[in-house]
């Protein structure tokens, strides 16, 4: 399949023009619920509302309007991904949109970039993150469990219509697959080429696991001088686990370190307040940037809080080795 023929089938043609069968369709009723369908000839989709054939809504146009056979109106899209991913199977727990959003945006994913993920979960950042790279780029998913790993496989052929022809989904310990030397065959059960991701030519590598801090070493053998580190933790022990690490290891910038909190409004007449519900913690995001090699920072000029770096006497010295 030529370049063109893969970019109608993942991009324009799945996401704009009247729908057809094979299209995902978001429903929402009245309420603001809503149900998700993949159209086919001669089905009907049942809700305790009535039936809604499928031909009605095949050949009309995004955002049409369909009456089900109890006189309900649903207001018929194709589903963004952030509603794609709040709704698919799950394995692992996803990363939701609004830290998918960050990945990309702070880490600089690129079209065309070559990034490597692990792990690939129920992948949810999998598909932000091959949207990025376009199918120019290259993203190597590295998952350890099997289960989870056929999971993310089955969501991102399901958002994208079929298999991307930029990802490779490898089953086997990310900092191994990080580490292997250029024109060594990557992990068993692996679908990569022999020279993908070799070390030194990885532009970005994104860490959504337990314990990120064991592959802050072979991230930055993989990276490229200027590649960016981006690590996705849950706990406050893993955050300071993760930069105390990544300052330690000595070829990164400093890391930045932040959380996203996202909360809507209701906007009627002159009734506009913030919402009552929020999406307050999801997780922290680290990024820090490789350096050229041999090269180190200089020390950031900054003034430590008292007892940063000591316990206070009588208490035993803090050591990262001993966190969760």
């Amino acid at each position: 399949m030529t370049e063109a023929a893969e970019e109608q089938q993942l991009g324009a043609r799945r996401r704009r023009g009247p729908f057809v069968p094979g299209d995902q369709v978001q429903l929402t009723d009245p309420k603001g619920r809503m149900h998700s369908l993949v159209l086919t000839q001669g089905r009907s989709f049942h809700t305790h509302r009535g039936s809604i054939p499928h031909d009605a809504l095949i050949g009309e146009p995004e955002g049409s309007v369909v009456e089900s056979s109890g006189g309900t109106r649903y207001l018929a899209l194709r589903p963004l991904l952030p509603d794609f991913v709040l709704s698919m199977p799950r394995g692992a727990t996803v990363v939701y949109p609004k830290d998918t959003a960050q990945v990309v945006g702070q880490a600089d994913v690129f079209d065309g970039a070559r990034v490597v993920e692990a792990g690939a979960g129920s992948g949810a950042l999998t598909c932000a993150l091959l949207q990025a790279v376009g199918t120019t780029g290259r993203l190597t998913s590295f998952e350890r469990r099997p289960d989870f790993a056929e999971v993310a496989r089955r969501n991102v052929e399901q958002f994208f219509g079929g298999p991307h022809p930029a990802w490779r989904l490898v089953v086997a310990d990310a900092a191994e697959g990080l580490a292997a030397p250029p024109g060594e065959p990557p992990p068993a059960d692996s679908a990569a080429p022999e020279d993908a991701d070799s070390p030194g030519h990885v532009d970005r590598v994104v860490l959504d696991m337990l314990a990120p801090w064991e592959c802050v070493g072979p991230a930055a053998a993989a990276l490229v001088p200027g590649g960016v580190l981006c690590c996705y933790v849950a706990t406050v022990p893993q955050l300071s686990r993760v930069v105390e690490r990544i300052r330690a290891y000595g070829s990164f910038t400093e890391p930045s370190s932040w959380e996203s909190v996202l909360r809507t409004w209701h906007v009627e007449g002159l009734a506009v307040r913030p919402d009552h519900r929020m999406v307050g913690h999801t997780g922290f995001l680290v990024t820090a940037r490789r350096l050229a090699p041999g090269v180190t920072a200089p020390p950031r000029r900054r003034r430590p809080a008292k007892g940063a770096q000591q316990e206070p006497p009588g208490q035993g010295a803090w050591d990262p080795a001993h966190q969760p």
